[in-house]
């Protein structure tokens, strides 16, 4: 993993980006850390023209994107008109929300709503991911939601973005999976999992929990990953410092 190839995922920031102006001043916080890239997510109203002046202004890279889950499945040409807008090739379908995963025949038309949509960004030259939480490692009649995510689309039309907080949440094994994404792994959310001062789980800054990035980046990066992307979802304290001390982390310890 290179150094250049770390990415901030903004929904980090998201209460930092509520106005262009926000996310101009938030942009230059994230380039002065060090991060040469950003996913995009949590940002509020701007125009893509706008924005992608402000990335390229600060020397900043559009890796990826997440977008909303019903214009995915209801509508890929629109997403395949803002990646265009934005210069970007990857996004990632965020969150199964308001989509029923209690059958198997409900799951089976989840898939192929999300192979289909892949195939529509495919054709344009975009690659569509996906991004798990725990609810994924649920089984349905005996089968894991992820797996069968995977299992039942063509890899052609749906790759991973792995997020190793919920990995674990969910009890699962990152570099694992990582691993049994060989060649469909783009994209990776790098979110340290351990216990808050309550004993409860929550998101920490890489290296500040207990998850074993040397061998789920190894892992990753021997599936052929891309981008390397630092997210934390709740921050005890300012999310710029949350985002800087887990850049700092991975500049010493994991690059080479």
């Amino acid at each position: 993993m290179r150094l250049s190839q770390v990415a901030a995922q903004l929904y980090t920031l998201r209460e930092f980006l509520k106005t262009p102006s926000d996310i101009a001043q938030s942009l230059k916080k994230v380039r002065a850390m060090g991060y040469e890239a950003v996913q995009l997510s949590g940002l509020g109203p701007i125009g893509e023209k706008e924005l992608t002046d402000m990335l390229r202004g600060e020397g900043l890279t559009c890796c990826a994107t997440h977008e909303p889950g019903q214009t995915i499945l209801d509508n890929p040409e629109k997403v395949v008109e803002r990646l265009n807008k934005l210069g970007c090739r990857y996004t990632a379908y965020p969150y199964p929300g308001g989509v029923s995963l209690n059958t198997l025949s409900e799951v089976k038309s989840f898939t192929d709503r999300l192979d289909h949509a892949g195939k529509v960004l495919k054709e344009a030259g975009q690659v569509l991911t996906y991004h798990n939480h725990a609810i994924e490692f649920r089984r349905v009649e005996g089968q894991l939601i992820l797996d069968a995510i995977y299992a039942q689309t063509d890899p052609k039309n749906l790759q991973g973005e792995i997020d190793t907080y919920w990995v674990q949440a969910g009890g699962g094994d990152s570099a694992a999976w990582c691993e049994r994404l060989k060649d469909r792994l783009p994209l990776l959310h790098l979110k340290d999992y351990g216990m808050d001062k309550d004993s409860k789980p929550t998101t920490l800054e890489i290296g500040a929990g207990n998850l074993d990035f040397k061998a789920i980046i190894a892992a990753a990066e021997a599936s052929g990953c891309l981008w390397f992307i630092v997210e934390q979802d709740h921050c005890a304290g300012d999310p710029f410092e949350s985002l800087a001390q887990s850049f700092q982390y991975i500049k010493n310890n994991l690059c080479p």
